[in-house]
């Protein structure tokens, strides 16, 4: 079997990708998050008397803390299949990637399991977020003085 053959051979049996059910789930569950959130924000602001960066900063450490004992339930990766990109562009999405991580190498010990592994997969957002935020923060320095 020559590299052709083998290459129409994997195209006929690789599952098709539903990109535009795929959107509309992601849209759907991700507006949902942000609908919930919203409600979360409105109680805070309303019934418990605090500013608006206040009850959004208490939202980010709900997501949080929602999105990491999911993870560590099994639940997480179950509905990240089927709810797309809605559960991991949010924050959610970044504290799965550091909880996932840390379970992965917990038996290896705090150190060299937990502490050397904790950002593995959220290290490199981290990374291109602060090297991206260098570059913009210059061109707006050169554009906006």
């Amino acid at each position: 079997m020559n590299q052709d053959e083998y290459q129409k051979l994997v195209k006929q049996f690789t599952p098709k990708e539903r990109k535009f059910k795929n959107a509309v789930v992601s849209f759907l569950v991700g507006g949902c998050i942000g609908f919930v959130g919203q409600i979360f924000v409105t109680i805070l602001t309303e019934n418990y008397h605090l500013g608006m960066i206040e009850a959004s900063s208490w939202l980010c450490l709900f997501l949080i803390l929602f999105a990491s004992v999911l993870t560590a339930l099994g639940f997480f990766d179950t509905w990240v299949t089927k709810g797309k990109a809605g559960f991991i562009i949010p924050t959610t999405g970044f504290a799965h990637s550091i909880t996932s991580a840390a379970l992965d190498y917990k038996k290896e010990g705090l150190i060299t399991g937990l502490g050397s592994n904790f950002f593995k997969l959220a290290g490199s957002v981290i990374l291109y977020g602060i090297i991206s935020a260098f570059f913009f923060a210059v061109l707006g320095v050169i554009f906006y003085g």
